[in-house]
């Protein structure tokens, strides 16, 4: 038994199809499946119920599946405390979309300046498949926003910040000094996807103040809100640290009069894996604000 091979099954049964697999690996279909098939030759069993689109998991494919992820995680772990010299190395890094393209480039530039030998590989996406990473062990730190339902994590919260609202330059709502979330209410709103948490802060502080707004469009990306807010299609809020790298003159932002809505932001680990120094450095870089 090849540690390839359970790297290949655990894929396998992670995506539920040979083919998606396949493509996840960067290896044709009959390699895979010769993989596969020599793996369940030598169990004298088959690991897969084979289906018209899809695999599932037989008895024996559940049992080697929670197997296999410890003795990958021992191996990994194993090397990474081999090699260990607190300068070099690869740390995978976790974001999510409305945090990753905004927070992450200065912090990754100035931490590969000190750190030039450090491999930095960025993973993009939602709070939920970021969470599995990071338990799996596929992600070494994630930075997201709270609240997460993080069990057997550990999270340390980073920084908090206000969430802005984001209007066309000739909106009504533009030119006033004070703007309450009461101006607001009349007003369309751009959300992005349900799958991201930045719509759930701004639907939860809305009704908090007994107003639900009303969204009109949403969309996968940030950059999509505010283009569409350009185009007077609605109003929405944008976290600040997106604001601060948006230089168009089609857009105005404004600050809440009152209480501000705003997220926290933290990062998240598994405590049960190795923590390297490197990667302990970089979490205490990130600490710090780079």
């Amino acid at each position: 038994m090849e540690l390839d091979q359970l790297r290949y099954f655990l894929k396998v049964a992670e995506r539920g199809n040979f083919t998606r697999a396949a493509e996840d690996l960067g290896i044709t279909q009959p390699a895979l499946s010769r993989s596969i098939l020599k793996l369940e030759e030598e169990l004298g069993q088959p690991v897969f119920e084979r289906k018209t689109r899809s695999v599932a998991l037989t008895d024996a494919g559940w049992l080697l599946q929670s197997r296999a992820e410890e003795v990958l995680t021992i191996v990994e772990d194993t090397k990474a405390e081999i090699t260990d010299d607190g300068q070099s190395g690869r740390i995978r890094v976790g974001a999510i979309p409305t945090i990753a393209p905004y927070f992450l480039p200065k912090v990754l530039q100035q931490f590969s300046e000190q750190f030039p030998k450090a491999n930095i590989v960025v993973q993009e996406q939602t709070t939920d498949l970021l969470l599995k990473s990071c338990g799996q062990g596929e992600v070494d730190v994630a930075i997201l926003a709270l609240p997460v339902p993080a069990k057997y994590l550990e999270v340390e919260e980073l920084f908090e910040e206000e969430l802005l609202l984001v209007l066309p330059p000739d909106h009504p709502l533009a030119e006033r000094e004070k703007i309450r979330l009461s101006d607001v209410e009349q007003y369309a709103f751009i959300l992005l996807d349900e799958a991201h948490c930045l719509s759930d802060s701004i639907v939860s502080f809305c009704r908090e103040r007994s107003f639900s707004p009303v969204a009109v469009e949403r969309t996968s990306q940030l950059a999509m809100v505010q283009e569409l807010v350009s185009l007077s299609h609605g109003v929405s809020m944008i976290p600040a640290m997106a604001r601060e790298l948006d230089q168009s003159d089609r857009r105005v932002y404004r600050s809440f009069a009152g209480r501000k809505p705003t997220r926290k932001v933290a990062i998240v680990w598994n405590p049960y894996r190795f923590q390297s120094r490197l990667l302990r450095a970089f979490r205490e870089f990130v600490r710090m604000g780079g």
